[in-house]
């Protein structure tokens, strides 16, 4: 399992979710650009003392992420747009979940490359949860599926 960030936006957001990543042993794959530089103050707040767990892959554009990760694997892509739930969808150990700028999501390109798309049912009178949130839940349950939580006596000792 890996997170994918594509083009990020907020710098808290990414923050966040470099600690959530740090938190679940999760490898964060970042597309750049993004609109703030890693070392931001927001990234640094949100990811506190965790960003140095991270295993963290910087790509410089789309097109070096999809050559760059091998084995090719799977991409969820994480989006309002999605029919499908996400709990509803069958999760594997090596799928990659992309979430795309707070701002604007992702191209139609690279929602189109998506092996699959997935969103958290949420009110009609609402637009969307922080990516923040979602992912967390998506990851969430991703991890559920496939039993693949850390062992906490491994991570935390006895």
């Amino acid at each position: 399992m890996r997170i994918a960030l594509y083009q990020p936006d907020i710098p808290q957001n990414a923050g966040a979710i470099l600690r959530l990543a740090a938190c679940l042993d999760i490898p964060v794959d970042l597309i750049e650009p993004a609109g703030f530089v890693l070392g931001n103050q927001g990234v640094r707040r949100a990811g506190m003392d965790y960003l140095e767990h991270v295993d963290l892959t910087r790509h410089i554009s789309w097109e070096a992420f999809e050559t760059g990760v091998t084995p090719p694997q799977r991409l969820i892509l994480l989006s309002t747009k999605a029919t499908e739930r996400h709990i509803d969808f069958a999760y594997r150990p090596d799928d990659t979940l992309l979430v795309g700028r707070e701002s604007d999501g992702v191209p139609q390109s690279v929602h189109a490359r998506a092996d699959g798309r997935v969103q958290v049912p949420i009110r009609a009178d609402t637009r969307s949860l922080n990516v923040v949130t979602a992912l967390a839940l998506v990851l969430g349950e991703a991890l559920r599926q496939n039993n693949a939580f850390p062992d906490q006596e491994e991570v935390r000792g006895p």
